[in-house]
């Protein structure tokens, strides 16, 4: 991971954070992508800064204006000469019932989830055939099998999953790219998931019987990136069982 420059949107919290303090303690320097969470993104910044110097950069930017998103690669490869790697992690998630589903929802689901993606991973391409790089995207079980009510998330995630081994292919050989699924990892801030009779059934439905941790999934980018050489177009799982036994 030595010298690697890797960008992971929504890099400031929860699953981006642990994946930016994992690659960040294999010696990766890391630009981190962030919306509106600009104070975590900034205590984040200074202390891994304060562990090595000028390590990690920030770029601010909303993904669902596509007309940033070459602008923000640019400036990303920018900070340290070159980019190795993109981790597409940035996510809307929230509830669509089929009866509640708008074109603005869409908009938002969609455009974090899928659009995003691919606009970020066409504008990386060029840098990172440079550095026989990679592309990670964090996809989900529900791509698969599709969590009631989120109507429009389902199919955002379904593109994703697809949009990942159709990168693999458009990409070869310069670029691999690859995707990570989680199960029950860290739950939703708000919503049907404070319920802990709700938390405990998904919890009883994985093989594991409990959630995993945000580490479980900067583990396997760090696999994917640094020891997967001949690794692409795949998804991994990361569900404790979860989705084989739903």
């Amino acid at each position: 991971m030595q010298g690697k420059v890797i960008l992971v949107t929504g890099g400031a919290k929860r699953v981006g954070a642990a994946i930016v303090r994992k690659l960040h303690a294999l010696g990766a320097n890391l630009i981190v992508h962030y919306r509106s969470s600009s104070e975590d993104a900034l205590n984040l910044q200074q202390a891994l800064n304060q562990q090595r110097p000028n390590s990690v950069a920030l770029v601010q930017a909303d993904l669902l204006g596509i007309d940033q998103l070459h602008g923000l690669i640019d400036q990303a490869a920018k900070q340290f000469g070159q980019l190795d790697v993109l981790v597409n992690n940035a996510s809307s998630f929230f509830p669509t019932p089929l009866a509640e589903c708008t074109t603005q929802a869409w908009d938002d689901l969609v455009g974090s989830n899928l659009k995003a993606p691919l606009f970020l991973s066409q504008a990386a391409a060029v840098y990172l055939k440079k550095q026989q790089g990679c592309i990670i995207n964090i996809v989900d079980i529900h791509a698969e099998r599709p969590l009631k009510n989120y109507v429009i998330y389902n199919a955002a995630k379904g593109g994703l999953m697809s949009l990942t081994k159709s990168l693999a292919v458009e990409l070869s050989p310069e670029i691999r790219v690859n995707g990570i699924s989680p199960g029950p990892i860290l739950w939703p801030e708000d919503g049907e998931w404070a319920d802990e009779s709700a938390r405990q059934k998904i919890i009883n439905g994985t093989l594991l019987k409990r959630t995993g941790e945000p580490d479980d999934i900067a583990k396997t980018a760090c696999f994917l990136i640094a020891d997967a050489p001949y690794i692409t177009g795949q998804i991994i799982a990361v569900d404790g069982g979860r989705s084989i036994h739903l």
